[in-house]
């Protein structure tokens, strides 16, 4: 990984993997030039998601997420690339899809805060203890795509 580079964590929530989104929300960042390092579809135990929530745990929502995420499958993802988490939020727009821009991945498919169909880290600390809360170390996949020097000085 470049100096200038950093990695963020995506996750598809059930209800994007419900509504078909994989593909496109996939192409958002392709399209942006980010680098997907690791992805799997899985269904998940509420004790993980619930370690992966587990500064939520005071909020009066936090069962309902943990049971809901828990119960359909989902698409954790890596991407890297140079301001990805700071960028990969604006991607996915506001945590509350009413608030966010037409544009943004939840701006143009969702209506409802529980029913946001992504999760994206909020920090680069954060990104890194989601990533290895989700993939070993042995599933990120370091590589190089010749269009880099297309994207990148």
């Amino acid at each position: 990984m470049a100096d200038n580079t950093e990695r963020t964590f995506i996750m598809v929530k059930p209800d994007g993997v419900e509504r078909g989104l994989i593909p496109e929300i996939m192409k958002r960042f392709q399209r942006k030039g980010y680098k997907l390092v690791a992805s799997k579809f899985m269904k998940s135990d509420l004790a993980h998601i619930q370690e992966h929530y587990v500064d939520l745990k005071e909020k009066k929502f936090y069962p309902g997420l943990c049971k809901y995420m828990s119960e359909g499958p989902v698409f954790p993802m890596v991407w890297e690339g140079q301001d990805v988490v700071r960028q990969g939020r604006i991607l996915l727009g506001e945590t509350d899809p009413l608030k966010s821009k037409p544009g943004t991945i939840r701006g143009d498919f969702c209506i409802c805060i529980g029913r946001n169909i992504c999760h994206g880290s909020d920090s680069v600390d954060s990104a890194k203890k989601e990533i290895s809360h989700w993939f070993k170390k042995t599933e990120l996949v370091d590589w190089g795509p010749t269009e880099n020097t297309w994207i990148y000085e």
